[in-house]
């Protein structure tokens, strides 16, 4: 057993995300486990850029409201106690709404090389709104 002392929390990198994004990194993947962790939390209005990953993906929300979004338009409206699993391969976002704060463990495995994340382009404010309205109506 090892027992882990808190990390610092991060500045997610700006190139990845879209407003305000802090990370506590829980677990990095180190061989022969292969499974990354963290508690991320996102500022209103802030998000993930559209993103992969080759195992797929586990989001476990611990506060606040955010938004899950893939690329065939659904969004979904995520509370406390809420748990998403994207698929492998399948592009998606995940962030706060408009008005409040979200933080979620995030949960990937490696494929042995790494996390397995392929990132892509901004999530738009156009695309944003769009998710927005859609979970407000």
């Amino acid at each position: 057993m090892e027992l882990v002392t808190s990390t610092p929390t991060v500045k997610a990198p700006a190139e990845r995300f879209t407003g305000d994004v802090y990370l506590n990194m829980i677990q990095t993947p180190a061989e022969p486990a292969r499974l990354a962790a963290a508690l991320v939390r996102f500022t209103p209005g802030a998000r993930t850029n559209w993103h992969s990953h080759a195992l797929g993906q586990t989001l476990h929300i611990t506060d606040g409201v955010g938004l899950v979004g893939t690329r065939d338009g659904l969004v979904v409206r995520v509370t406390p106690g809420q748990t998403v699993v994207c698929p492998p391969g399948e592009e998606h976002w995940h962030g706060g709404t408009d008005t409040t704060l979200m933080a979620h463990l995030a949960l990937v495995v490696g494929d042995g090389t790494g996390d397995g994340t392929t990132w892509l382009e901004p999530v738009t404010d156009e695309q944003y709104a769009a998710a927005l309205a859609a979970v407000s109506g």
